[in-house]
């Protein structure tokens, strides 16, 4: 049954991070929009980016080398068509953060024009990270909430999460994407959004590792959504690890950011010994993907909880002034890191893979756009190289909002969608379930899919998820959605898709490392999944939302 749609916009943008907001702001002053905001609007894996942004503003810098270093660090996997349009717009992207009020730090200004202040980071063979401090990811989120506040065509929804997109598969209408189903965490009830186009601007999926440097919201459901809806994603086996993150009881999740290595931090054994130009010419500048398996082996070696990144070396002021943020919250659990060295573990940091999306933002679901790091560009290639994340945000959602722009007005916009059915469901009596199910997922993808994988491990993962699917999917057909349940669904749809593309590659490259293959192929393809529809009458009956199960 059909009935109006609780809201209706021009474009729905599902997401509230840096590609989203300034996916809205391109989009403001020609159509009406939407933004979907799964916790607080700054709760993302935007407002934690500590590093900075590569763009290429130093004269002695070139774009062909900003071409060059990201495809060597996405070990010969990256598109080099993406990498070269993503950099090509770099600086204008840049430019327009500082254009609405992005304060990137200044070392002094020619002739009236600002001259940066720019990091080097791993993988790069220029200074080409602007950066504001060590809090880059605050300042950009906070600039354009205030925009995004400001416009009267935005209107912002907090505390809704997206349950699945609405296609025309379920309107009986050719194929495309007329909304979505979102879930109003205040009243707790399921309601509906018609749109012109929608945006999955989601973020990752590193929440399906026990330990990771995200938020809580990056749980994979804009991947999880589209590969419902029939979009193929890529790549999903390359999980990027970032190498150093604060070993501490009170501070799980605190990165510590590429550019501590940029400014001259050394990897240390517990001994003091240094080990990183064992592994690497570029000691502790390279790659990630090299950096956090050197750290994981000599953990593993010498049964160490720990290695140590230490920046001791360096005048205090020099520390308190170019990493303030950091200096104060390691101060705040009793470390000085301008005495001692800071106690460093990798983690799960950013999916290089995702959506497949074309240099337009496009799905393979005509209406459906996918920007961030949700998103399959092919910017990345097996490993993504350090402060080009946000980049490809600010790129692709500008790239997304011209194309969109283009399309209004032959795009109709509906006013009815079909109603979401709880009529055959109830309230759980047993949430201790997702629960347990939700720490055993996030820890056997940690044992058995993290930095170092072989075949048995991956197979063992997979058994396990197919056996948590049938219990969420019996779980889910019975009972009323909450924030657990719907995050629980799409990561361990994700954790699936994961392990399956890991499957497929029968080599180790980047960020992919397998005993069984630790040798490179001679010629590097990306690893895509095409979703396999199986269309239930009964249980679109049932449950509006369960009309498709992929697999």
């Amino acid at each position: 049954m059909e009935q109006a749609a609780n809201y209706q916009c021009d474009v729905l943008i599902i997401g509230s991070g840096a590609a989203g907001l300034t996916l809205a702001l391109q989009l403001a002053d020609d159509a009406h929009v939407m933004v979907l905001s799964k916790g607080p609007l700054t709760e993302g894996s935007t407002f934690y980016a500590q590093g900075g942004i590569a763009a290429v503003f130093d004269e002695g810098d070139s774009i062909e080398s900003h071409i060059e270093d990201t495809l060597v660090a996405g070990a010969g996997l990256c598109d080099r068509a993406a990498v070269e349009y993503t950099t090509q717009h770099a600086k204008e992207s840049l430019q327009w953060l500082i254009d609405i009020g992005v304060g990137f730090d200044q070392l002094d200004s020619v002739n009236g024009e600002p001259r940066y202040h720019l990091n080097r980071e791993g993988g790069h063979s220029h200074r080409r990270i602007l950066h504001a401090a060590d809090a880059t990811g605050r300042a950009v989120q906070t600039t354009l909430l205030e925009q995004v506040r400001q416009h009267p065509n935005i209107e912002l929804l907090e505390s809704y999460n997206a349950v699945d997109l609405i296609t025309g598969r379920q309107l009986g209408r050719e194929a495309g994407c007329y909304g979505a189903y979102i879930w109003n965490r205040k009243r707790e009830q399921v309601e509906t959004v018609a749109a012109r186009f929608v945006a999955l601007a989601t973020g990752g999926a590193s929440k399906v590792y026990q330990y990771t440097s995200n938020p809580d919201v990056a749980s994979g459901d804009g991947i999880a959504m589209a590969w419902r809806a029939g979009c193929r994603v890529s790549n999903m086996e390359f999980n990027q690890f970032h190498p150093t993150c604060l070993y501490h009881p009170s501070a799980q999740t605190f990165l510590l950011t590429e550019a501590l290595r940029g400014e001259g931090a050394i990897l240390k054994r517990p001994d003091g010994s240094r080990f990183m130009p064992q592994f690497h010419e570029l000691a502790e500048l390279a790659p990630r993907d090299v950096v956090a398996r050197a750290i994981d082996y000599e953990m593993k070696r010498l049964g160490a909880d720990c290695m140590y990144l230490d920046i001791s070396h360096k005048p205090a002021d020099f520390i308190k002034e170019h990493f303030p943020t950091i200096y104060q919250k390691c101060l705040s659990l009793g470390i000085d890191m301008t005495q001692q060295p800071l106690p460093v573990v990798p983690a799960a940091h950013y999916t290089c893979g995702g959506v497949r999306t074309d240099l337009n933002a496009h799905t393979d679901l005509p209406g459906l756009y996918a920007i961030g790091e949700v998103a399959y560009t092919g910017l990345h290639g097996a490993n993504r190289m350090a402060s080009n994340s946000l980049l490809e945000c600010l790129v692709f959602a500008r790239a997304a909002a011209a194309d969109m722009r283009e399309r209004l007005a032959d795009k109709p916009r509906l006013t009815h969608l079909p109603a979401w059915d709880e009529s055959l469901v109830g309230n759980s009596d047993e949430e201790v379930v997702i629960q347990h199910n939700w720490h055993e997922l996030r820890l056997f993808m940690w044992d058995y899919v993290g930095i170092v994988r072989t075949t048995k491990r991956l197979e063992r993962a997979l058994h396990r998820i197919q056996l948590l699917q049938q219990e969420i999917h019996e779980y889910y057909a019975n009972f009323r959605v909450s924030n657990n349940l719907l995050e629980l669904r799409n990561l361990v749809q994700v954790a699936e898709l994961i392990v399956r593309s890991a499957m497929q590659r029968k080599e180790s490259r980047g960020l992919h490392y397998t005993l069984d293959y630790p040798d490179l192929l001679p010629q590097a393809e990306p690893t895509t999944l095409v979703p396999r529809r199986q269309f239930s009458k009964q249980r679109l009956m049932q449950r509006q939302s369960s009309w498709l199960n992929c697999q």
